[in-house]
C-alpha cells in the first residue's frame, strides 16, 4: 500500500514564493542565464570537438564538464521557470524521482571529472617528460567511464532506497525542485539509512576528491616555485587557476549542502544555492574556461574566421 501512495503521490515545488512581479522578473533574468548557460557550454563542447589543437586530456575532460553543465541546468531549469509563471507549481512522483536521479548522477560526476582535471594538470607540471604516457587517450577515457559509472551507481542506490519510502505528509517541497534531502523530509517513514548513505556519498564523492585535489595542487605549487622562469611560472599559475576557481565554487556550495548540519535557515540558504548551483555555476564554468584560457580564445577567433570567409 506505502509503494502505491507513494507513486499516486504529486509534490507541490515552493520556490521562493515572492511577489508575481518578482518572479515575473525572475524568469526573464533566470531564462536568460539559462540560455548564455546552454550557449557557452555548448561553443566549448563544439570548439573542442572541431579543433584539432584542442584534442588534449584537458580539454577532453573539459568537454565533459560542458555537457554536464549543460545537462544539469536543463533538468532543474526549465521546471523553475515554468514554476515562476504558474501557479499550478505541483510535480508528480515519477517526474520527481527522475529529476532527483539525473541531479544524483551529475553533481557527483563533475566532482569526480574536476578530480580527473587535477590529476591532468599534476602529470603535466611535475612530469610533463612522462605526460603523454602517463595521460594516454586510453587512461582518459577509462578515466572519464569511471566518473560516469561511479555516479551512476551512486544515484541509483539512492533512488531505490527513496523509491521505497511512503509520502504521507506534506506535499510541499520546499525548493525549486526535487533534491534528494528536501524529497526525504517529506517521507513518513525512517529515513536513518537513507541519510547514512548520503553522508557516506558524500564522503566519497565531496571529501575524499577534494583532498586529492588538494594534494596535487600542493605538489603542482612546490613544482611551480621551482621553475626558474617567470614567464613560466606565470604560464603554470595561469593554466592551473581557472580549474582552482571551479573546484572553489562547485565543492564549496555542495558542502555547505550536503555536509553542514540541519538548522532553521539551512531550508531558505539551501534554495540560494540550489539556483548556484543549477544556473550560475553552468554560467561560470565556461567563462572562467575562456575568458581565461587563451587555447580557447584562439580556437574561438579561428572558427570566426573561417566562418566569415
Amino acid at each position: 500500500m506505502g509503494g502505491n501512495r507513494s507513486w499516486a503521490t504529486e509534490f507541490v515545488l515552493l520556490g521562493l514564493q515572492l511577489s508575481p512581479e518578482t518572479e515575473v522578473l525572475l524568469f526573464w533574468v533566470f531564462s536568460l542565464l539559462y540560455t548564455f548557460s546552454l550557449l557557452a557550454n555548448g561553443m566549448i563542447f563544439v570548439l573542442i570537438c572541431l579543433d584539432q589543437r584542442l584534442h588534449t586530456p584537458m580539454y577532453f575532460f573539459l568537454s565533459h564538464l560542458a555537457i554536464i553543465d549543460m545537462s544539469f541546468a536543463s533538468n532543474n531549469i526549465p521546471k523553475m521557470l515554468a514554476n515562476l509563471m504558474t501557479q499550478n507549481r505541483a510535480i508528480s512522483f515519477v517526474p520527481c524521482i527522475m529529476q532527483t536521479f539525473l541531479y544524483l548522477v551529475l553533481a557527483p560526476t563533475e566532482c569526480l571529472i574536476l578530480v580527473a582535471m587535477s590529476y591532468d594538470r599534476y602529470v603535466a607540471i611535475c612530469h610533463p617528460l612522462q605526460y603523454t604516457v602517463i595521460m594516454s587517450w586510453t587512461v582518459c577515457r577509462v578515466l572519464a567511464t569511471m566518473c560516469w559509472s561511479l555516479a551512476f551507481v551512486l544515484a541509483l542506490i539512492h533512488v531505490l532506497l527513496l523509491q521505497r519510502l511512503p509520502f504521507c505528509r506534506s506535499r510541499e517541497l520546499n525548493q525549486f525542485f526535487c533534491e534528494l534531502l528536501s524529497v526525504l523530509k517529506l517521507a513518513c517513514a525512517d529515513t536513518w539509512i537513507n541519510k547514512m548513505v548520503i553522508f557516506a556519498a558524500s564522503i566519497l564523492v565531496l571529501v575524499g576528491p577534494l583532498c586529492l585535489v588538494l594534494v596535487s595542487y600542493m605538489h603542482i605549487l612546490r613544482a611551480i616555485l621551482k621553475i626558474k622562469s617567470g614567464e613560466g611560472r606565470k604560464k603554470a599559475f595561469s593554466t592551473c587557476s581557472s580549474h582552482l576557481c571551479v573546484v572553489g565554487l562547485f565543492f564549496g556550495c555542495a558542502m555547505v549542502v550536503y555536509m553542514v548540519p540541519d538548522s532553521s535557515q539551512k531550508g531558505e540558504k539551501n534554495k540560494i544555492l540550489s539556483v548556484f548551483y543549477s544556473l550560475f555555476n553552468p554560467v561560470l564554468n565556461p567563462l572562467i574556461y575562456s575568458l581565461r584560457n587563451a587555447q580557447v580564445k584562439v580556437a574561438l577567433c579561428r572558427m570566426l574566421q573561417v566562418r566569415s570567409r
